[in-house]
This record gives C-alpha cells, structure tokens and sequence, in this order.
C-alpha cells in the first residue's frame, strides 16, 4: 500500500484522463508513524532527510508522472501542501476527487458490503450511513464517468453530494470534494451554468475550513482559472491564477512543481490577453522551475517548450524557435530515440522553422530522414507520409527558386508532389469505403487527408507554372488541370460544413484558376472546366460569411 497504491491506482485510471483522489484532510505530525488514507508511512527521523516520493498528474497535458523532491524544508508541510491539490485537480479534462482521510472497510474481496469509513486517531471523520452512501455513489459514480455514462455519473454524484451532507455536516471537506466532482461532471457535459456555484461552493467550504491562504484553497483557484480558461474568460481566470499564484508561493515556495504549473498558466492567459512579454517571462521561468527539479525529459516539460515555441513563432522569433526545437529534438532522440515518430514530429517541426528562416539545405536533410523513419515506422499509405511528402516538394520548389533554376530540382518536387497525392486519395477513398462503419475519430483522418490533397494540388500547380520558361502552353494546361483537380476533390470529398482550412485552400484553387483562365481563355477549348462568369460566383460564395 501506502503511494506505491496511490501512483499505481491513478496510472491504471490515466488512459481516460480522469481520476479519483484519496485526500488527507486532517494534519496530524506527518513524520511518525501514522496511516491515513493512503497510508503514507514516515520513520522517526529527522524530517529535512526524508524523501518523499509523490504522484501528480497533469492531464490537461495528458501525462502521468512522479516527482521526486528533496525538500530543505519539512516534508510535512510539503506532503500537508500537495495532496490536497491532488483531490481538487489541475486541468482542463474531469479531475474526480473522493476523500479517504480514512479507508474503506470491507467484509469480502468482492467489496459488496461496505460497513462505512473506518475512524482515524484523530477523530476527524464520522462514520454513519451517509457517509457509506456517500462512498459508494462516489465510486460508483466515478466508474460510469470513466465509461463515457454521463447521465448515470450525475446523478450519483448529486446523490453523493446530498449524502456527504447529511453525514458529514454541509460545510465538511466533503463536501467540497463532491461539489468539486459534480462541477468536473457538468463541464464535461458543458453545463457551465451548474458548474460554476459548485466550484466557488468547494473555494468557500475550504476556506471556512483551513483559511483563505491555505494549498488547498489555492488548488482549488487553480481548478476554477482552469473551468473560467476553457470558456475564454479570461479576466476572470486571470483572477483565479494570480490568487492562487501568491498563495502557492507563500506556502510552497518558488521551486515547487505546483507552483510552477499555475505560473504556466497564469502566463497562457497573460499572452491570450495580449501581454505578450510578462507570459513569455512566467512560461519560461515555469519550465525553468521544471527542468531544475529534475523533470527536463518529462512530457509535460516538452509540452511547455512547444507551448513557448508557439509564441515565439506568432510572434516572428523565430531564431529562439529553432533554438527550443533543436532542445526538444535533443531531449526526444535521447529519451524515444531516433527512430520513434515522437523524435520524427519534433524534427519535422524543427524542419518547417528553417524552412521559415531560409536554411532550406538542413530543412531538407531533416525532412528526408523523416520520411525515412516513416516509411520504417508506418503503412506506404499513411497519410503522414503524404504530408512528409508534400513538405519536402515545397523546399525543392523554394531551393529551384532561389538557386540556378536547375530543371532536374523541379523535377524532383512534381515526383513528390505525385506520390504525396497518391497517398492522400488512397487514404480518402479507404475511408469513404468505410463509410459509416469508420471509427468516429476518422472524421479528423478524413479532413487531414483531404487538407493534404487540396495543398499538394496548389503546390503543384505552383511548380507547373514555374516550368513556363522552358514550355509556357504546356506547364500552364497542366496547371490548370492541377487546379481543375483541387476543385474536384474539395467537391468530391468536402462537406456543406467544411471547416476553414479547407474552404481556404479550396478558395485559393478557385483564384488561381481563375487567374490562369483570364490568360488563357482565348486558346482553350476544355468543355469540362468552369467560365470566369462561373469561377467568380463561386468565389463569392465561398466567401460569403
């Protein structure tokens, strides 16, 4: 038992991202001997020797890792500060928190027949009908969230909330833990209007318990910035971040993981109000925090650094977004090796920055080792070989452009150009094969693949007009027929509903056709291809909101 169980019973829940906690909720001396809940076990030992191994989860990145700290302060009030974070959660996805300040009893493995919560030393915790009831509804209810039975989960988790009432007293612990639960259920549901007077019920209940400056209080805040995030309100999630931010520091202080993960989000509403530079300031600490606590390979580290990179290239910096890709490259070929798709996306990302930044010759070293990891790695129909593809033509056609013309460059990227649209229409008439049997997730397979296509025929209408020089009639009839292809398949395998991306790159067939007609109208006798009169139309319509 004791945070072997805690770590193992989170891990085997993470595959869902969402968790129930155990909670300690009363502070007794953490270093004796003493078993509560989860039965944390100390030896009669100096506290600043201990080491204290902790499970904390962050799903809103989806990660499951450890930490392990080494405190020069108390590892009591390290352990009084982080478990309780641990039953409010710190994301976006459900967060469920079921107290066990003390463990459940039961008459037989099956578990069957609950006799209640068994009484700690310190008397804390009354045992009754209620709290079985309570128990129970929260278990029960924890497991139908976890199969996707909404309905059902709610109306235990109300249940479990009436019952934590009546048996703990309304303005108990636990019923800050159910409110927290029932609030995690109905913002998955998108309920917000139900979600919210739960969260601020759970912040008042804790308050009124263990005072306004207390962990669990600012835990509590956290979860509240992360519900307020989710909706964009961010003058209110900022509210909730800084609070929890000061009360973090004071009593964690600025080394610590959690405070370290609210300065992270605190700085994500910084840069979406605009305050660009104090976010990249909160981002980078954060992760600096993170990496001097021994977490620099962890996911949640690189999801940081991604996150950071993304400012830094919406905000054309791009030369500090190279230097944070060749880190997260480094740490990947390290950690999954050189082959693992996760090293191939970081080294494709790191690829399109230099495309980016002109260092066209590194951009193509790398895109050529991704694709041959990936031909390793996946199907020769994958589309994530098609869209390697498609990268690697577009850097020819960037190199032939900026070099001596040399026809044999341009060549090169028609052919992958050729390849990466193969692949995509295998990937799209496989799919629609399938029709409604395909998994609900291949809606997103659908719409990449289709994304892909209609880019790769824009590109190569690009390299066809380039040959003009050498043939002008012929490589503008091709170009045209590469277009007259982009609109066939947006019309073939696009939607009334198709999403931006798409209408985009649909749009820019249209224009440039549009374009090629108004050069060549006179000269052409394709009965299949649309007037200008008809082009135009369809432009406006598409642009129409």
């Amino acid at each position: 038992m004791g945070l072997a169980w805690l770590a193992s019973r989170a891990l085997r829940s993470s595959s869902s991202r969402v968790l129930s906690y155990r909670t300690i909720f009363s502070t007794p001396d953490l270093c004796k001997p003493v078993a509560l809940g989860a039965r944390f076990h100390f030896p009669n030992s100096d506290p600043k020797s201990c080491s204290v191994h902790i499970a904390r989860f962050y799903y809103h990145d989806q990660l499951s890792i450890s930490v392990n700290w080494r405190k020069q302060r108390s590892v009591a009030s390290s352990l009084v500060a982080l478990l309780p974070a641990l039953f409010l959660g710190l994301s976006l996805t459900p967060v469920l928190a079921e107290d066990a300040s003390t463990e459940l009893t039961e008459t037989d493995s099956s578990g069957s027949d609950f006799t209640g919560l068994r009484k700690i030393d310190d008397g804390s915790v009354v045992s009754n009908i209620h709290t079985s009831k309570w128990r129970v509804f929260t278990d029960n209810g924890r497991d139908l969230f976890l199969q996707g039975k909404l309905e059902d989960a709610e109306r235990l988790f109300v249940g479990a909330l009436q019952e934590a009432k009546e048996g703990f007293g309304e303005r108990d612990p636990h019923v800050a833990s159910a409110c927290n639960n029932l609030a995690e259920l109905y913002r998955v549901k998108k309920a917000f209007d139900k979600a919210e007077p739960l969260y601020l019920e759970a912040i008042n209940i804790l308050e009124e318990s263990y005072g306004h400056e207390d962990v669990r209080v600012g835990a509590a805040l956290h979860n509240l910035g992360q519900f307020y995030l989710l909706q964009k309100k961010l003058d209110a999630a900022h509210a909730c971040y800084k609070r929890a931010l000061k009360i973090k520091r004071q009593v964690l202080g600025e080394d610590h993981a959690d405070y370290a993960e609210t300065m992270y989000h605190l700085g994500k509403v910084l840069y979406l109000q605009g305050n660009v530079k104090d976010a990249e300031a909160l981002i980078t600490e954060s992760i600096q925090i993170f990496e001097d606590g021994g977490q620099g390979e962890s996911f949640l580290f690189l999801r940081r650094l991604r996150y950071l990179v993304q400012i830094y290239i919406n905000c054309n910096k791009l030369t500090d977004a190279v230097n944070i890709q060749r880190k997260i490259l480094h740490i990947m070929e390290v950690s999954k090796g050189r082959d693992s798709l996760e090293t191939v996306i970081a080294a494709e990302s790191l690829a399109l920055t230099l495309q980016s930044v002109g260092s066209l010759m590194e951009a193509k070293e790398l895109l050529e080792r991704c694709l041959n990891s990936r031909k390793r790695l996946l199907p020769e129909d994958h589309i994530q070989i098609a869209a390697n593809l498609l990268h690697m033509a577009r850097v020819e056609l960037l190199l032939y452009s900026q070099t001596s013309k040399d026809i044999a460059v341009i060549e090169k990227a028609k052919d992958l150009l050729g390849n990466s649209i193969r692949v995509a229409r295998q990937a799209l008439d496989k799919l629609v094969k399938q029709g409604a049997n395909r998994k609900s997730n291949d809606t997103y397979s659908e719409h990449t693949a289709l994304l892909i296509l209609l880019q790769a025929l824009n590109v190569l209408t690009q390299v066809e007009v380039s040959k003009a020089e050498l043939n002008k009639e012929k490589s503008m009839v091709l170009a045209e027929k590469a277009l007259l292809d982009c609109i066939s398949a947006f019309k073939q395998y696009g939607s009334q509903k198709a999403v931006d991306d798409l209408k985009g790159e649909y749009l820019s067939c249209l224009k440039h056709l549009s374009g090629i007609l108004l050069l060549r109208s006179s000269n052409s006798n394709n009965p299949t291809r649309p007037t200008l009169q008809e082009l135009e139309n369809e432009i406006k319509r598409v642009e129409a909101p």
